[in-house]
């Protein structure tokens, strides 16, 4: 059946698409960023996927690194022996990463500037008086006395050692120690 007629356009060159940019961003997409630092410096991107973590010793797929007994048939000895062991070419990315996990996490728990400024004034104000916080002209966001209550305890947990150095400053009327 012949094409409807002035359908067809002719094929122009676009002037305004950045040939270089176009080429490199396939490329990022053909072969994506790896996030690990460990990994990437050890990647050979002649190798496949699976090669380079079978090198590294780390597995591609861990249902087969490491597969489910199934309970009904009993594994004999020879073929538990039958597995061929694949050969760790780069222990130390293995090592690199079992050291970056065993540290400690880092605790990200930190309250805004706003917030700690906010709970010092109220109780250097008030002392334990809930109610008159919430009454208070500050109260911008007109925070309940429980909630202004659980704001302060936040800042306990978060801060304690300048919590009390906080409270030890205080005058003796003004807060009581709990």
């Amino acid at each position: 059946m012949p094409k409807a007629k002035g359908k067809t356009r002719r094929q122009k060159f676009g002037y305004s698409v950045n040939r270089k940019r176009l080429n490199r961003t396939a490329r990022r997409k053909a072969a994506p960023r790896i996030e690990c630092a460990h990994i990437r410096h050890a990647w050979d991107h002649a190798k496949s996927v699976r090669q380079n973590l079978a090198e590294m010793g780390l597995a591609m797929d861990p249902n087969k690194a490491v597969p489910l007994r199934k309970r009904k048939v009993k594994a004999m000895e020879v073929d538990v022996g039958e597995r061929r062991q694949e050969l760790i070419r780069k222990p130390y990315v293995l090592s690199d990463l079992e050291a970056e996990a065993s540290l400690p996490e880092k605790k990200g728990n930190t309250l805004s500037r706003d917030l700690i400024d906010y709970v010092r004034y109220m109780v250097q104000s008030h002392g334990e008086d809930y109610k008159a916080m919430a009454r208070d002209e500050k109260n911008y966001y007109q925070d309940t006395p429980k909630q202004i209550r659980n704001k302060i305890n936040v800042y306990k947990r978060f801060y304690p050692a300048e919590w009390e150095a906080f409270v030890h400053s205080l005058p003796k009327d003004a807060m009581e120690m709990e």
